[in-house]
């Protein structure tokens, strides 16, 4: 091998040594590797590097100070410990040590700012590592009162084998122990109340400015919509039959909102939790010297305080709507609802908290998702069922005391049914169990690791900034990899196809078959768009229209979940330069799987309509699949979101109108596909019973026009999201 070669290294910058040859020939501990991350680094932040003087931005004019290349192939550095500052052979300082004199005199911290970069991307390019006590009490660092943690430190310190090398972190080395005499909690906190002091006023204005808007609203809209609602509501509770039919689904529907909130708080914590706070909080305060539990555990607090008069108020009203209803007294219903409208929130904030500090209970969470979900929609079935007549007593008392779900409810059953024995012990338990989650998360809430709330905060702040620029893609996308929590899907195969017109077929199956959560909830939204199908058939003239509607609207979602593949095609147009097709093409075969998976699932869920003597329901259901997917697809290929359309300037005596015509369009392609198929399910008659079959012949014209036209618009969409800009 020619010696006169050199070495094979990054470019040299600005004139610097390679880095493969300033790193030596490792026998001071240093490797090339190390050496090449530490100078780049330090070139990135310091001009000195580049022989800048620091604050002039003018060049000193002096030589490097290491002399060596390609040429000598010596080292003229002495040898050190690895890690130490290295002399030049003039004995000078080199400029890896001025370097690094710089660097602490400005308190830069290399590492800190590359992830926090990374978290300013969104979430999930800075995955952290999983914490080895899985929500254990973090170990403290030796010193009372500390407020730094052994995950927290592990956190900072890596495990020497990532990008940036060997942590060279000041603030881990040396701040990791402090005592007593170290701690700033009390004169922080002064600190802290006396300069909010100064924005306590204008926050309260406009806490008062965004009341009396809400307010405003309810008052001018709510009014009527409330008024008309509860006209609604007595009106149906006068037929025959509708009470006890209420009567007898109000168990199983009292468990199913009690399993939906247990899963809601569960999922939310994925990527928000109970625990959530600011980034300035994240980098100013907890890495000083304070106590954890004293900035954490009013947070906590102030949420749990939240969730609870939310509570409240959904007692009240579940209370108000049991009066409307003519199923109990007003007062009665008060005093029995107030058990779960209280202690219900305490319980769900306590599972948020111990999924939000332990990596083991967000994977049983992410595991478990599915099985819970099964769980509530045989609840919906159950309550349906029992509407029909066919009540399971046994069932339903072994569910009511199966858990909290279940004593929350057992007081509302006896105010309704009068048939709960032993509700007063159930409200007890309740009582108990919702006191001890609760002593136990404050305790606990000081204990979430600090790479945690850094996750999540980051995911927030990501989620708030789109959502003000209107970029609900963006928001999704975001949460959708906070929940995932950097999991891959299951490594499910296919046999790849000979042809490569399957190709993308081929792929979209693949990707539906390795994300069955999505198969999952498009079975979810088809059911309850089945079901909702199965009350507007019941129901005739503009009730049953706007109940249909409902139905394809769920209907449309659950198909809308199978399209993602064609959504993460557009998300970036550099994807699709793997495809042999253009961008139109591409997107009309990603059309494919969504319309024969939907059309399953469809088939499916009208098996029951069909052994109740409703065989129409086998066609008319899969004939609004192809619409559905067409639609989805062309709301992924719409492009870049118009946030121009809300300043249009369209004054009425309602106020500006640019908002509804945004809405318009980003509505477009839901609408194009449901209202059509709504009047023509709705206006023709196919749905009474005894119609002719000569009445399906306008639902088939109409779903295969609205599926021509909505491909159409696709193409062009497709073609206008390639085109050359001007």
């Amino acid at each position: 091998m020619d010696s006169s070669v050199p070495p094979r290294g990054a470019v040299p910058v600005d004139g610097a040594v390679p880095p493969g040859e300033a790193a030596g020939s490792g026998t001071d501990g240093t490797g090339p590797d190390t050496a090449t991350r530490a100078d780049s680094a330090t070139r990135a932040v310091t001009p000195a590097a580049s022989g800048a003087v620091p604050g002039t931005g003018q060049a000193t004019g002096a030589a490097p100070e290491r002399a060596t290349g390609p040429e000598t192939g010596t080292d003229t550095r002495s040898q050190g410990a690895p890690g130490a500052g290295r002399k030049s052979a003039q004995g000078g300082r080199s400029t890896r040590d001025a370097d690094v004199d710089l660097r602490e005199d400005a308190h830069v911290d290399i590492r800190e700012e590359a992830r926090e970069d990374a978290h300013e991307t969104g979430p999930g390019h800075n995955a952290p590592s999983r914490d080895e006590d899985d929500g254990a009490a973090p170990r403290a660092f030796p010193g009372p009162g500390s407020a730094r943690t052994a995950d927290d430190s592990a956190d900072a310190a890596g495990d020497g084998t990532g990008p940036d090398g060997p942590s060279t972190d000041e603030e881990d080395d040396d701040g990791a122990a402090w005592g007593p005499e170290d701690d700033r909690t009390e004169e922080t906190l002064r600190l802290l109340r006396d300069k909010r002091r100064a924005h306590r006023g204008q926050r309260r204005r406009d806490l008062a400015v965004s009341g009396y808007v809400a307010l405003l609203f309810a008052v001018g809209y709510g009014s009527t919509l409330g008024y008309r609602f509860v006209r609604d509501l007595e009106h149906l509770a006068a037929q025959d039959g509708v009470t006890e039919a209420l009567r007898r689904a109000l168990p199983a529907v009292l468990l199913l909102l009690a399993c939906g909130l247990a899963l809601l708080a569960a999922r939310d914590a994925l990527w928000r939790g109970p625990v959530l706070v600011s980034r300035p909080d994240l980098s100013w305060l907890l890495s000083q010297p304070l106590r954890r539990e004293r900035m954490l555990r009013p947070v906590f607090r102030w949420t749990l305080g939240l969730l609870t008069a939310a509570g409240a108020l959904c007692a009240v009203g579940g209370a108000v709507l049991l009066r409307l209803t003519g199923l109990a007294g007003l007062g009665e219903a008060l005093a029995l609802c107030a058990p779960a409208g209280v202690c219900l929130p305490p319980l769900a904030a306590a599972l948020a908290l111990q999924v939000e500090r332990s990596g083991r209970a967000a994977d049983r969470v992410r595991a478990l998702t599915p099985y819970v979900l099964l769980a509530v929609a045989l609840l919906a079935g159950q309550a349906a069922w029992a509407a029909a007549g066919h009540r399971s007593t046994v069932l339903e008392t072994a569910e009511l005391w199966s858990g909290p779900w279940g004593w929350a409810a057992l007081p509302v059953v006896h105010a309704v049914t009068g048939q709960a024995p032993g509700w007063p012990v159930a409200v007890a338990l309740l009582a108990v169990a919702a006191s001890a989650a609760v002593l136990h998360a404050d305790k606990a809430a000081g204990t979430v690791p600090t790479r945690r709330l850094r996750a999540r905060a980051a995911t927030v702040a990501t989620v708030t900034s789109v959502l003000w620029s209107a970029e609900l893609r963006a928001a999704r996308l975001a949460v959708t990899e906070a929940l995932a929590g950097g999991t891959t899907g299951a490594r499910r195969r296919l046999r790849v196809p000979r042809s490569r017109r399957l190709a993308v077929v081929w792929r979209d199956a693949l990707a539906l078959l390795r994300a069955p959560e999505r198969l999952v909830a498009a079975a979810l939204w088809l059911g309850a768009g089945a079901g909702t199908a199965a009350l507007a058939v019941a129901l005739d003239g503009g009730t049953r229209l706007i109940v249909l509607a409902a139905a394809l609207a769920l209907g449309w979602l659950g198909v809308a979940r199978l399209a993602e593949t064609a959504r993460l095609e557009t998300d970036d147009l550099r994807r699709s330069s793997w495809s042999p097709f253009r961008l139109p093409t591409l997107l009309l075969m990603h059309v494919l799987v969504p319309v024969a998976a939907g059309v399953l699932l469809a088939l499916a869920a009208a098996v029951p309509f069909a052994l109740q003597g409703g065989g129409r329901a086998l066609l008319l259901m899969p004939l609004c699949v192809p619409p559905f997917a067409a639609a989805a697809v062309l709301a992924a290929a719409r492009g870049p979101v118009r946030t121009e359309l809300l300043s249009l300037g369209l004054v009425t005596p309602a106020g500006d109108a640019s908002v509804f015509v945004f809405l318009g369009w980003y509505a477009a392609p839901f609408v194009s596909a449901v209202g059509p198929l709504t009047a023509a399910l709705g206006l023709g008659g196919v749905l009474d019973a005894g119609a002719p079959v000569s009445s399906l012949v306008r639902p088939v014209v109409v779903a295969a026009g609205v599926t021509a036209v909505l491909l159409f618009a696709v193409v062009r969409r497709a073609k206008a999201l390639v085109r050359p800009a001007g």
